[in-house]
């Protein structure tokens, strides 16, 4: 059986977004996944050492900042590597991350501004990821995903 690496907000059961809110995936492919064993939830922030909830943060060029212009970028980064570490580990067959996050965007982020404006980009963590090799999709992707697991599995 192929191991899915998720971002552990999407996973559900214990909050650890930086608002403590609750955005935990419910579509029945992921939950039939998560049924079967297949999810190996990560959450890069918290592995990076910040609290819950934490200051809003976004990437800003090489690094990641808050609101207030403090530099978290040392904490992402450190997060960031220990998914890596897990996703190799775990021998997971992909990543399946929160979109929009300064973390686990893998198609956009939020543009440094703090105006609530996305830009094309990816996250610390997802850039790690692909540059490991890895296939990274979003909640947004299941489609894809649900493909891409079913020609690995299927050949």
């Amino acid at each position: 059986m192929k191991k899915i690496l998720v971002s552990e907000c999407l996973y559900g059961g214990r909050i650890v977004r930086y608002d403590a809110g609750d955005v935990a995936e419910r579509d029945p492919r992921f939950l039939k996944w998560k049924e079967e064993g297949r999810l190996v939830p990560i959450c890069a922030e918290v592995f990076g050492g910040l609290p819950i909830p934490r200051p809003d943060s976004q990437r800003v060029d090489d690094k990641v900042l808050t609101g207030t212009g403090a530099d978290v970028t040392a904490e992402y980064t450190a997060g960031a590597m220990e998914v890596v570490r897990l996703a190799k580990l775990n021998n997971v067959a992909f990543a399946l991350m929160k979109q929009d996050s300064p973390s686990c965007g893998s198609r956009f982020i939020y543009d440094g501004t703090f105006t609530d404006t996305k830009i094309p980009g990816q996250g610390l963590a997802v850039e790690l990821l692909r540059n490991a090799g890895f296939k990274v999709f979003s909640e947004e992707d299941l489609d894809a995903a649900e493909v891409y697991l079913n020609a690995l599995e299927n050949g």
